[in-house]
């Protein structure tokens, strides 16, 4: 069974790789007690008591630990998971895995050079509705895609955050942060790996520290389909969990909508699908979808099967991501 260790305590969902992991096969042999946020370490330990505390240094040397979960605060993970590729494990980072360039650059680097693993748990490869509707999607059924329109509010929970969450250098930006779920999945959804930025913008509009991003819109283009992207944390307190997360998809043929973290109609749990059809209107729910992302990292961990590659695609969203961020029109708080 593969073995790895968890390096970088400094986000909460390093819960759900690790536990993830854990259901599809491997062993967590050491976490790191290293962590901006004892918050998050403390709630490791006690989801996990059996995995013992050893130091970064160590599990990094330990040549019997075939890969890292790496949720470490975002500015620092592609260095510490070059340092690992270069020290012979693979990597299982959080988003977002770069918040430069330049980094991405270096990331890349280090894979082709050491031709190790780097892979980001994507809400794309760990969202069962997603992954539902994208079969929907390839099946034909609505036809040929034209426009996909992906609706990602976050809840802000400020009190929960450390202090580097409210800074731009640590997290890159909020497009290239939460953003890159929603690109990625654009880009899954059209089936190319690089498209045309029409528009992008940034907004600073709520009561967290200055400068902090908390709004966004993206509107993208590839040759056959556009993309209209919105990402926020205003998610209001009365909502029974942290977003109301959407995602609406238009085919010559059908439409396709999907409820990812609640039904306001009053059905449980998440992960709910709409399809509409020739023929009909349907109600799927995907919450028992089968997911194969941790499966398929641990099969190319053992295999090298290059299941994580996909063409590239990987790389190209977070450069995507990147160029938005850069680009993106910026409206500054209004001050009273």
């Amino acid at each position: 069974m593969p073995r790895f260790a968890a390096v970088g305590l400094d986000h909460r969902h390093v819960y759900d790789l690790t536990a993830g992991l854990l259901a599809a096969g491997a062993v967590c042999v050491g976490h790191d007690p290293e962590s901006s946020d004892s918050r998050v370490l403390a709630g490791f330990r006690k989801r996990f008591p059996e995995v013992p505390a050893v130091g970064r240094d160590r599990l990094l040397d330990d040549p019997s630990i075939d890969f890292i979960v790496l949720c470490s605060v975002p500015r620092d993970r592609a260095g510490m998971a070059v340092r690992a590729m270069r020290c012979g494990k693979d990597v299982m980072v959080d988003k977002p895995g770069v918040t430069t360039p330049d980094q991405l650059v270096a990331v890349e680097a280090a894979v082709a050079q050491t031709g190790r693993i780097f892979s980001i748990a994507l809400g794309r490869l760990t969202s069962a509705s997603v992954q539902a509707a994208l079969a929907v999607a390839r099946s034909g059924e609505l036809g040929r895609l034209v426009s996909l329109t992906s609706l990602a509010p976050h809840r802000l929970n400020r009190a929960l955050r450390p202090a580097w969450f409210f800074e731009r250098e640590a997290y890159g930006g909020i497009i290239n942060d939460i953003g890159l779920h929603s690109i990625d999945q654009f880009l899954a959804f059209a089936e190319v790996s690089d498209a045309t930025i029409a528009a992008a913008t940034i907004g600073c509009f709520g009561t967290a520290p200055a400068g902090f991003e908390d709004f966004a819109e993206i509107t993208l283009r590839s040759a056959a389909m556009t993309g209209t992207l919105r990402l926020d944390w205003f998610t209001p307190e009365g909502l029974a969990d942290w977003g109301d997360g959407r995602l609406f998809v238009v085919g010559t043929e059908g439409t396709l909508e999907l409820r990812k973290n609640l039904d306001l109609e009053g059905r449980p749990g998440g992960d709910h699908m709409f399809v509409t059809d020739k023929q009909r209107t349907r109600y799927q729910d995907c919450a028992a979808w089968p997911l194969t992302y941790y499966r398929d990292f641990l099969d190319d961990v053992r295999d090298r099967g290059g299941r994580m590659a996909e063409d590239g695609r990987l790389f190209s969203a977070c450069r995507l991501a990147l160029r938005c961020q850069a680009a993106a029109h910026r409206f500054l708080p209004v001050m009273s």
